[in-house]
């Protein structure tokens, strides 16, 4: 499967499931739509083997998981810790993710690393740490720091990233400021690409006192133009990545699913072997 359409997460999105969905019913409704999913919670808490077990057995063989590391490892918690403290961290949430990795559903696992990640030695350092410590996984890295793609380092940060063998996480994404990062189209990995849509709510995008502002961070519908533009963006990556996963993440508003529906329409992509679709009561 060349090109992967999905969500991040699978709890929020309201016009994939019939009424009276349980919540522990929603991934295998999911998986009937799309093939893969980013298993956001990852970020949260390093989760138990059982929930992993639990969302294999909900999903059909050829579904995949992007699985976003924990935020301890992203540094998003600013504290400090020794290389073995790391080390060890990188160990426990390795051992989580042991079912998916048997089962061979592992699409990539996401490092999102804050906005104060910034170009600097020690912060290159901790990629190279990090790369070879999961050095048997596909890793994809996204920044929110834009002094990665300043014309200064723009293009010591691709051969860095092609060196080390990071999926480049490409990035629709409102430009606003420091941290947001330009939409850089240039795959770094030599078997995929990632790209996120985080959507273009420049003003909801940093936080700038708002108390709602996570609520309306995401809040973003990409008109049919923009899924064009798109569309013609992901051609030409298809010709350089023999695997590229979208993931919509603009669901502020509920409109991840239905973007993501119309990507997946406009590049004429028909999914086979997804779930049975559960039937609505007065459809035949």
């Amino acid at each position: 499967m060349s090109i992967r359409i999905g969500l991040t997460g699978w709890g929020d999105h309201a016009t994939l499931y019939p009424d009276q969905t349980k919540p522990d019913e929603k991934l295998s409704v999911y998986a009937s739509h799309f093939p893969v999913v980013e298993v956001d919670t990852a970020f949260y808490a390093i989760q138990p083997v059982t929930h992993y077990e639990k969302w294999l057995k909900q999903t059909p063989d050829n579904f995949s998981f992007v699985i976003k590391a924990f935020q301890k490892l992203t540094g998003h918690d600013r504290e400090t810790r020794t290389v073995q403290e790391a080390k060890d961290l990188i160990k426990r949430y390795e051992e989580s993710i042991q079912p998916v990795v048997e089962a061979n559903k592992v699409q990539a696992l996401l490092f999102q690393f804050p906005p104060w990640f910034d170009v600097r030695k020690e912060h290159i350092q901790k990629l190279r740490l990090i790369k070879d410590w999961l050095e048997p996984y596909p890793l994809a890295l996204e920044f929110r720091n834009r002094s990665w793609f300043t014309d200064k380092y723009k293009n010591q940060t691709l051969d860095f990233m092609k060196d080390q063998q990071w999926i480049h996480t490409i990035c629709d994404e409102p430009q606003a400021g420091e941290s947001s990062v330009p939409l850089v189209e240039v795959p770094t990995h030599p078997a995929q690409t990632l790209v996120r849509f985080h959507g273009r709510n420049v003003h909801g995008w940093n936080k700038n006192g708002r108390k709602d502002w996570r609520k309306v961070r995401f809040l973003y519908r990409y008109n049919e133009q923009e899924l064009k533009e798109w569309k013609e963006r992901v051609d030409r990556l298809q010709a350089i990545t023999p695997e590229v996963t979208l993931l919509f993440n603009n669901n502020s508003g509920g409109d991840a699913a239905d973007n993501a529906k119309q990507m997946q329409e406009l590049l004429q992509i028909e999914y086979e072997n997804l779930n049975p679709r559960q039937m609505d009561l007065f459809q035949f």
